[in-house]
């Protein structure tokens, strides 16, 4: 009797599920039986676990302001459909290379949910542009291709020079932007919590890739990729007070 009691936790009825999704059993063991919280491998472990999953569900929200703020103004003004297109190719690339690789689901599982949106966006920037027959195109291009790319037919080699390919289509899609930015002298219909979401997450995936996948190139992309958000969340800071309509008025005044 008293070999079970020590042997018990007040976590036992959530232990298959922390098990499953955030950490091994030695783990369990050291946090809620000897409850030795601060042991650090395990603390990695959890941590990780734990960002990995608050990544995946923000990423299910992170694009959605930017998606309403354009349904709202039935414009896309200030976005680049080249940059979207980029983008889109990168977050493609980690989506497959990681499902090729079989690296747990909370390594890379925002890039599933990022994908469907950057598709929406990519989507209705053609549509507000007068081209919706061009962004049906290609939409049924894209996941056609996506059907293919995650098929037994595509080569291992492929799917990693995607991968590879990310750093400089990060690098492409952001410059772009940040070139669009400047150019107009605002961020137009660009949406600010969707800029600062995806910046967070990109920080976190750095650490949350080198602890559960331990891939450098994985880690490596989520380095550019924070900078190159950083440099478009300093943009949407400086350009706060600017839009669209602003610009529109103070050239009638000129006038």
């Amino acid at each position: 009797m008293a070999e079970e009691i020590v042997g018990s936790s007040f976590m036992d009825p959530f232990k298959g599920l922390l098990l499953t999704y955030f950490m091994p059993e030695t783990c369990y063991d050291e946090f809620f039986l000897n409850f030795n919280f601060l042991d650090v491998p395990c603390l990695k472990i959890a941590l990780s676990k734990g960002l990995g999953f608050g990544i995946i569900l923000g990423s299910v929200l992170v694009k959605l302001p930017q998606i309403l703020k354009l349904l709202g103004a039935k414009s896309a003004e200030g976005l680049s459909f080249k940059s979207v297109l980029l983008e889109l190719l990168a977050i493609t690339g980690t989506m497959a290379y990681s499902i090729t690789n079989k690296f747990p689901f909370s390594a890379w599982g925002e890039a599933l949910f990022l994908m469907l949106q950057t598709a929406t966006i990519g989507f209705l920037i053609q549509h507000y542009g007068g081209r919706t027959s061009r962004g049906l195109l290609f939409l049924v291009v894209y996941f056609g291709l996506l059907v293919l790319l995650l098929s037994p037919v595509t080569p291992l080699s492929v799917v990693t020079f995607m991968q590879a390919s990310n750093m400089p289509a990060i690098i492409i899609s952001k410059l772009i932007q940040a070139a669009s930015n400047f150019h107009n002298g605002h961020t137009g219909q660009l949406s600010a919590i969707s800029v600062f979401l995806l910046f967070a997450g990109s920080l976190a995936r750095i650490f949350t890739s080198l602890q559960e996948t331990g891939d450098s190139l994985m880690a490596f992309t989520y380095v550019i990729s924070s900078t190159c958000n950083g440099i478009i969340a300093l943009q949407v800071l400086c350009y706060w007070n600017s839009s669209p309509e602003r610009k529109k008025k103070k050239k009638k005044k000129k006038e």
